[in-house]
């Protein structure tokens, strides 16, 4: 695949919790830089969390303690478990793969609708 292929978006209620999947494109996971961002209507798209290839992570100041993200690498698969979900979380939410020299490469995007 040519880019990161992201799951497990969908419609939950406030409070709730879901898990996405990105599926890395390349082979070397352990070796990329992976983030998840999201858009929401009308606004531009904002980092939600991201993860070094060394194992630091960060995130956005309205996710902290709520969304955590993790790699498994013998899947070659990055996660972002997000509990507490709120209104405010409903966007797209994107996988971004950072290869370093070899680029970045972003997924098509997943639905998040979070019901009051």
């Amino acid at each position: 695949q040519v880019q990161p292929v992201e799951s497990g978006g969908g419609l939950v209620q406030a409070g709730g919790s879901l898990r996405l999947s990105c599926a890395a494109s390349g082979s070397s996971l352990r070796t990329y830089d992976m983030g998840w961002y999201r858009q929401a209507p009308g606004k531009q798209r904002e980092l939600v969390a991201i993860e070094t290839r060394g194992g630091s992570a960060r995130y956005a100041d309205s996710v902290k303690g709520r969304f955590t993200i993790s790699r498994d690498n013998a899947k070659n698969t990055v996660y972002l478990q997000m509990n507490s979900l709120k209104p405010e979380d409903t966007a797209v939410y994107y996988c971004k793969e950072d290869q370093g020299f070899f680029g970045v490469r972003w997924g098509q995007g997943t639905q998040v609708t979070v019901s009051s």
